[in-house]
């Protein structure tokens, strides 16, 4: 009796666990659910706060990042790193560099191994003024220039038959002459004894001309435009009144080439503002710069009749020697039926390439919507004086 009484009890007891185990899970299951949802919510909250911050974070730094501006190519590199310039001084293998000039001009010149006399006298007279200098040899002839003492002080280019323009557009980019204050790009049938080009550039700076040539001496040049042409009265003169051969009258309402903002190109100085917006100027494919000059109005860095001029305190002689495409008689003698006359097939080259410029010039300005013609008479003006 006593036994069955224990079974009973134990019965009993193992009954009340089991039920009271029945109340106890579903709340225990129901606690660690909520548990588990609170804690997946706390979770998700705080990885969207977290990625809100970090969105606000890039975002912030991709408005910062948006208002550098990177050169093209170097976005995957740190801004430190990138140098935006450079010059044309060389570099020995080892050791530290001599300081060979502290100029901050260039002087680029076409030449050629016949006007080696002439050439000699302005590049001393460059090297005198502590400018760097850079020759273009387009007859290809390098080492007949070794005997001159200052042969190993200068650059030089070799290419056979280019002018000086087509040397400019290739080896004289803005990012590389833009350590030079002032580029002075001359042809090499330039006399310069009586020029200094310290004095120039000083005149120059005060006056405050971008785009500049030295005044041509009167009855020793050739001159193809008067307003090239030296005025003894003055320093620097910007317009001429008579447009030489051509018998167009410029007055002082004249606001175009060849009357005022205007120089020739065969002795220009450009700065290197100018030259950065005049090299965008040079096409590859263009040799000769016949009309160049009537475009450079655009590149003066504001007003062209105050900030282009002739400098007439520090002159040259144009002599006008015949030099790249000039005959050659050995062939012409060797060759009784018809030779080629090169200077006529020089000139007849420079008048298309004109057309293909103006061509090039009015397709670009009509297709340009955001572009702002700052001389829009300029074009029937030109023409007339050509």
């Amino acid at each position: 009796m006593a036994r069955s009484s224990n079974f009973v009890a134990i019965f009993n007891d193992q009954k009340g666990w089991r039920s009271c185990f029945g109340r106890l899970f579903p709340a225990a299951f129901l606690f660690f659910l909520l548990l588990f949802t609170w804690s997946r919510w706390i979770a998700q909250h705080n990885k969207e706060k977290l990625l809100t911050w970090s969105l606000l974070g890039n975002i912030s730094k991709l408005s910062t990042c948006e208002n550098q501006c990177r050169l093209p190519g170097s976005e995957t590199l740190p801004k430190g790193i990138v140098a935006k310039t450079s010059n044309l001084e060389t570099r020995p293998l080892w050791g530290l560099p001599k300081v060979t000039s502290t100029s901050k001009s260039l002087f680029a010149g076409a030449v050629g191994i016949k006007q080696k006399i002439n050439v000699d006298k302005m590049v001393q007279k460059f090297l005198g003024s502590n400018f760097v200098v850079m020759l273009f040899h387009y007859d290809g002839i390098v080492d007949g220039w070794k005997d001159l003492e200052w042969s190993n002080r200068v650059l030089h280019v070799s290419a056979d038959n280019q002018t000086k323009w087509w040397f400019a557009k290739r080896f004289l980019h803005p990012d590389i002459v833009a350590y030079y204050e002032y580029i002075f790009l001359w042809d090499e049938d330039l006399g310069v004894e009586n020029f200094d080009p310290d004095r120039y550039l000083s005149i120059v700076k005060s006056e405050g001309l971008e785009i500049s040539q030295p005044a041509l001496e009167i009855g020793e040049s050739e001159v193809h435009h008067l307003i090239t042409a030296r005025g003894r009265r003055s320093t620097v003169h910007r317009r001429t009144y008579k447009h030489g051969i051509t018998g167009i009258l410029c007055d002082d309402n004249s606001s175009a080439p060849p009357c005022t903002g205007w120089i020739e190109v065969m002795a220009p100085v450009f700065s290197k503002a100018a030259w950065r917006c005049v090299w965008y100027l040079i096409q590859n494919d263009l040799i000769h710069a016949w009309g160049l000059d009537m475009k450079l109005g655009y590149c003066a860095q504001g007003d062209r009749t105050r900030n282009i001029g002739v400098v007439d305190a520090e002159y040259i002689v144009h002599y006008g020697f015949p030099t790249l495409g000039e005959p050659d008689k050995a062939k012409i003698a060797a060759s009784e039926h018809n030779p080629i006359n090169k200077r006529i097939e020089v000139r007849r080259q420079s008048y298309n390439e004109y057309k293909v410029f103006k061509r090039r010039w009015k397709k670009a300005a009509e297709g340009d919507e955001c572009w702002t013609d700052l001389y829009p008479d300029d074009d029937q003006l030109i023409q007339s004086s050509l």
